[in-house]
């Protein structure tokens, strides 16, 4: 009996200490799992911050760019986009101080040339058309009803520089 009894014993001991040992494994992982949560946490918080200072950053150079902008279109003496200081005044002409059939007028009147300016220095093996006095110049069909004078004339280049290209390659 004294055996038996012995032998129940160290059973009961074997299998309380296999339960403690349980136990503390088990409640090692979990603590290791909570840990790796807390790191999940503090790279979220900081990948936010990050994301917070990328906007912050994007805005201000949003703000730098308008301002850029704004202060390139200022002209002290007519104001912004040569409105005479009235921005939001502009007489009529909706390109720049043009009309509709100015800006036309100028873009085919600056082609026409420019094409036929084009086709002369391919003949001759020549280039260059800021040396013409008709890109100069630049009011060829210009008439003080379309609107202002110098927008007139940077369409008008516009159009000779178009031109110019299609009549230097052949067109």
């Amino acid at each position: 009996m004294k055996s038996n009894y012995f032998t129940k014993s160290i059973g009961g001991i074997i299998l309380g200490v296999s339960l403690l040992l349980g136990i503390g494994l088990v409640s090692t992982t979990t603590a290791q799992a909570q840990y790796r949560d807390d790191d999940y946490y503090k790279r979220q918080r900081q990948w936010e911050k990050e994301q917070r200072k990328r906007q912050r950053e994007w805005e201000r150079e949003q703000r730098r760019q308008s301002r850029d902008y704004r202060d390139w279109n200022y002209d002290p003496n007519y104001g912004y986009n040569g409105n005479y200081g009235n921005r939001n005044y502009d007489y009529g002409y909706g390109y720049g101080g043009l009309t509709a059939d100015g800006r036309q007028t100028a873009l085919n009147a600056g082609y026409n040339e420019g094409i036929k300016e084009g086709r002369r220095d391919r003949s001759r093996g020549g280039y260059g058309y800021s040396d013409s006095s008709r890109y100069q110049k630049a009011t060829t069909d210009y008439n003080s009803r379309y609107g202002s004078r110098i927008a007139y004339q940077q369409y008008y280049r516009q159009g000779f520089q178009n031109g110019y290209r299609d009549g230097l390659r052949g067109y």
